[in-house]
């Protein structure tokens, strides 16, 4: 499984189409445990863009903070899983939370 976290400054960027970079996280999800790790510089903004060139790098997870609900509509047509309102840590953790079941999700916060 490949986990992708839209990044700013090291953590999780709120705004998930405006983030810097992105993180792809290859995990073990039979281990629960993290086995690659891989920054990716992210793609000029453009709407419809994210959930293609995402599902291009083999991306089945995305954890965010906040995803207007289009785009969310984009990601399932790939056939990735969207989780949002996560909180701004850094990335490698968050994924450990999400396989070890303790990520903490709230409400969206994106609002379009």
């Amino acid at each position: 499984m490949r986990i992708a976290i839209p990044v700013a400054d090291g953590r999780l960027a709120m705004h998930f189409g405006h983030c810097e970079e992105f993180a792809l996280i290859d995990v073990d999800e039979k281990k629960k445990c993290i086995t690659a790790t891989e920054t990716v510089e992210a793609p000029e903004h453009q709407p419809g863009l994210l959930p293609r060139w995402l599902h291009e790098k083999g991306v089945n997870v995305v954890i965010a903070g906040g995803m207007g609900a289009r785009a969310q509509g984009l990601f399932a047509q790939q056939g990735i899983t969207v989780l949002v309102g996560a909180p701004a840590g850094e990335p490698e953790k968050l994924v450990q939370d999400y396989l070890d079941g303790t990520l903490q999700t709230g409400e969206n916060v994106c609002d379009h």
